[in-house]
């Protein structure tokens, strides 16, 4: 297999195909291009603060996992960010982390506090506790592996889940019926979210290039103005997406998606896999910041498929009325197409039209692997 997260037929042939045992608190399980997973107390109950039982029966529970495994100074931050957006992204309410360190032999301590003041510096802008985890010394790996699982809630009644259609109730349909296998359902599911408008907020490739400012500033330098990389560094700032999810969750998004691996291809792959849909977007629609296209040319990436985390693909009835409130907000966002009622992932670049294919190995590998 390639370096970097495996592809769509590795996850369903030899992932996928072995989740076989159900549980009835698992609401919405794992499936193609859903980060987060769906609990619920089948009683009723839950512990509070204190550790006393408390009802939560209006509480549904969530968890999702994301690893930073390229060697990169302020993995710490990007792990942090990148689970508890996957958790905004499925329209829950991140409030605790657990983390998993997998570090080097010859690592030292002060390497590992660096680490985790790093992940509390994100905690702390996300609002979260990091409540426990794990962490271990191994000759198996040469820079440190960082996974992180961050949990969250949705009350059942704020309306879309963020991570289906028709704003149902996570895993279920209008009928009640279990959708386990979101985006493989057609019907229905399809028809209801045919010719909604896909919103994308902030730029793509932001994520993919604080990193490559920060790891590879000196060379960069050799070609760019100081001003060009500080501006790309301080990109980190726009990476959490809680803002605009929550925004979005509150005016009738439909679905949501949180881009990251892949770039924007990837992540609209992902997203029309998840909902049954064929997509038709304008490639120059797609908002990009010029520092990300002056360092994708540098080291010949293309910008489309590169680590994209900090923007969200919101699908929704009412594009310009999603685009309004975000902007309100204080946060970009375009319509960048919409969905279709065909099984075609159409991009449009004036006159001439392509295809999305599978998500490939993130760009970000051919410069940092």
């Amino acid at each position: 297999m390639k370096t970097g997260k495996i592809s769509e037929s590795i996850l369903k042939r030899s992932v996928l195909k072995y989740c076989k045992t159900k549980r009835k608190e698992v609401v919405k399980g794992a499936a193609p291009g859903v980060d987060c997973a769906f609990f619920s107390y089948p009683d009723g109950q839950g512990a509070n603060a204190d550790g006393q039982m408390s009802a939560c029966q209006n509480r549904v529970f969530c968890a999702a996992t994301q690893t930073v495994s390229i060697p990169v100074t302020r993995a710490g931050c990007y792990a942090v960010y990148a689970a508890v957006n996957a958790i905004a992204a499925g329209g829950g309410e991140p409030f605790a982390l657990q983390m998993a360190l997998t570090l080097p032999e010859g690592t030292e301590e002060a390497e590992l506090k660096r680490i985790m003041q790093l992940a509390e510096e994100a905690a702390g802008i996300c609002k979260v506790q990091i409540a426990g985890g794990h962490t271990e010394v191994t000759g198996t790996v040469n820079h440190p592996v960082i996974s992180v699982t961050a949990f969250g809630y949705r009350r059942e009644d704020t309306g879309s889940t963020g991570c289906g259609a028709s704003c149902e109730q996570p895993g279920e349909n209008a009928d009640g019926q279990n959708l386990q296998k979101t985006g493989e359902q057609t019907g229905k599911k399809k028809k209801t979210v045919a010719g909604q408008a896909v919103v994308m907020t902030k730029w793509m490739g932001l994520e993919g290039t604080a990193i490559l400012a920060q790891e590879k500033e000196a060379e960069l330098l050799e070609r760019y103005p100081f001003s060009i990389t500080t501006a790309a560094k301080g990109f980190e700032k726009y990476l959490p997406i809680l803002p605009e999810a929550a925004t979005a969750l509150k005016s009738g998004a439909t679905a949501m998606h949180d881009m990251r691996n892949g770039g924007v291809f990837g992540s609209l792959y992902e997203l029309a896999g998840r909902l049954g849909v064929g997509l038709s977007i304008d490639l120059k629609k797609i908002p990009v910041k010029q520092e990300t296209i002056e360092i994708c040319e540098f080291f010949d990436l293309n910008p489309y498929e590169l680590l994209s985390g900090g923007s969200l693909l919101i699908v929704t009835e009412d594009g310009d009325g999603m685009v309004k409130v975000l902007e309100e907000a204080g946060i970009p966002a375009v319509i960048i197409g919409r969905t279709t009622d065909s099984n075609d992932k159409v991009l449009h670049n004036g006159e001439e039209i392509r295809f999305l294919e599978p998500a490939k190995p993130d760009e970000i590998g051919k410069v940092l692997v």
